[in-house]
C-alpha cells in the first residue's frame, strides 16, 4: 500500500483577517450604514468572531486596489493547498489492494479442503491412514503460512487506515478553521461594501446630480466601479468557502470508508482467521477419529472376512470327513459290481466250456474220419 497521508500540525489556527496595507484616506470618514440584513453566513459566527468581523470592516478601504486583489488570498490559498494535501490522502488510500489481500486470504482458505486424500485400500490401511494425515498437516502449514502472510499485510493496512482517519480528523479541523476564515471574509467584505454604497458612494451620487459636475460625476462612478470589483472579489471568495463547505462531507466519505476498512480488516483478524483456525483443530481431530473408525471397519471386515472363510471351509470338512466316516470299506455299489462281474464271468466261462466240448465232439468225430480216411490210404497203397 502506498504511504499514508501526511501529518499535520495539531493546533488549529485561529481566523486570521488581514487586508493588504491600506493608506491612510484623506477623505471624511463614511458615516456608519445601517447594518446589512444577517444572512446564514453571519448568522453562523460567534458573539467573538462577530466582534472581530466588526472591527476588521473598519480597516477595509475599497478605493486600495491592490488591497481589494490580495483580498483573502491567504485563505484562498490555505484552502488550495490544504485540498492538495486532501487529495494526496484519497490518492494514496489505495483501497481496492485492501480488497483484493481479503479477496485473496477468503481464496485461500476456500481452497484448502481436509477432506482432498487418497482412499486407502484394506491391505494397507495403516499406512495410507498415516501417509493421509501427514498431507493433511503439510497442506494446513502451507495455507498456514499464507494466512499469516495475509494477516500481516491486513493488520498493516489496518494501521495505516487508522493513522489515515486521525489525520483526517486534523483535515477536517483545519477545514473548518478555513472555512470560518472564509466566512469572516465575506461577511466582513458584505457589510463593508453595503456602508460604502449606502454611504459614501450614495453622497458622490447625490453631489454629482446636484453639482451636475463632470469631476464629480467620475468620482462616483469610479466609486462604483471600485464596489463592483469589490463585490466579484468578495462573490470568488464565497465560491472558495464553498469548495471549502463541500470538502467536509467528501473528508467524511473518505474516513467512513478508511473505517468500514478497518473494520473489516478488524473482524477478519479477530474472526475469520482464529474462527478457521479453529475449524482446522477440529478438522485433524474429525481426521484422527474417522482414520481410527475407517482402520476399526478395515480391521472388522477383515475378521468377517476370515471367521466366513473359515467357516466355509470347515463345513466343506466336516461336512466331507463325516461322509467318508460314514461309508463302508466296501461300497455296496462295488460289491454289485463285483457280483455282477462275477456272475458274467462264471456264465461266460460256462458257454466257453460248453462250446469247448461242443468242439471237442465234433474234432473227435472229424478226427475219427481222418483216421478212417488215412487207413484206407494206406490200404489202398499196399495193394498196388
Amino acid at each position: 500500500m502506498a504511504k499514508s497521508t501526511q501529518d499535520f500540525d495539531m493546533d488549529i489556527p485561529e481566523p486570521e483577517l488581514e487586508f493588504g496595507d491600506p493608506k491612510p484616506s484623506t477623505s471624511d470618514p463614511a458615516p456608519a450604514a445601517t447594518p446589512a440584513p444577517a444572512d446564514d453566513a453571519a448568522q453562523s459566527l460567534s458573539p467573538a468572531e462577530r466582534e472581530k468581523v466588526e472591527s476588521f470592516v473598519e480597516k477595509i478601504d475599497i478605493t486600495d486596489t491592490a488591497g481589494v486583489l490580495s483580498y483573502g488570498v491567504g485563505s484562498q490559498r490555505k484552502v488550495s493547498e490544504f485540498s492538495e494535501r486532501a487529495l494526496a490522502g484519497v490518492r494514496n488510500n489505495d483501497l481496492g489492494e485492501i480488497g483484493n489481500d481479503i479477496s485473496s486470504l477468503i481464496v485461500t482458505l476456500k481452497d484448502f479442503d481436509p477432506d482432498k486424500q487418497e482412499k486407502s485400500g484394506p491391505l494397507a490401511i495403516f499406512h495410507k491412514a498415516k501417509n493421509n494425515l501427514e498431507a493433511l498437516r503439510t497442506r494446513y502449514t502451507a495455507v498456514e503460512k499464507n494466512v499469516r502472510e495475509i494477516s500481516d499485510t491486513l493488520e498493516g493496512h489496518q494501521r495505516t487506515l487508522l493513522k489515515d482517519i486521525a489525520t483526517l480528523d486534523q483535515l477536517y479541523a483545519l477545514n473548518e478553521a478555513y472555512f470560518k476564515e472564509l466566512t469572516m471574509y465575506v461577511v466582513a467584505g458584505k457589510e463593508k461594501l453595503e456602508q460604502v454604497r449606502s454611504g459614501e458612494l450614495a453622497q458622490l451620487q447625490a453631489k454629482a446630480a446636484q453639482t451636475g459636475l463632470a469631476e464629480d460625476a467620475q468620482a462616483a462612478r469610479d466609486l462604483a466601479q471600485k464596489c463592483d470589483r469589490f463585490e466579484k472579489r468578495i462573490y470568488d471568495l464565497d465560491l472558495t468557502r464553498q469548495v471549502a463547505l463541500q470538502t467536509a462531507p467528501q473528508i467524511r466519505m473518505v474516513q467512513n470508508s478508511d473505517a468500514v476498512m478497518a473494520e473489516k480488516i478488524q473482524s477478519t483478524v479477530v474472526n475469520t482467521i482464529p474462527l478457521w483456525k479453529n475449524q482446522m483443530v477440529i478438522a485433524l481431530g474429525i481426521e484422527h477419529a474417522t482414520q481410527a473408525a475407517r482402520a476399526q471397519r478395515e480391521v472388522a471386515d477383515m475378521t468377517n472376512e476370515l471367521l466366513k472363510k473359515n467357516a466355509d471351509k470347515l463345513k466343506v470338512a466336516t461336512v466331507d470327513s463325516a461322509r467318508e466316516a460314514e461309508r463302508g470299506v466296501v461300497d455296496i455299489e462295488t460289491l454289485k459290481h463285483t457280483n455282477e462281474q462275477l456272475i458274467s464271468t462264471l456264465d461266460e466261462v460256462k458257454r466257453v466250456q460248453a462250446e469247448g466240448r461242443e468242439k471237442r465232439r465234433q474234432a473227435e468225430g472229424e478226427l475219427t474220419q481222418i483216421e478212417e480216411e488215412l487207413k484206407a490210404k494206406l490200404l489202398e497203397a499196399s495193394r498196388d
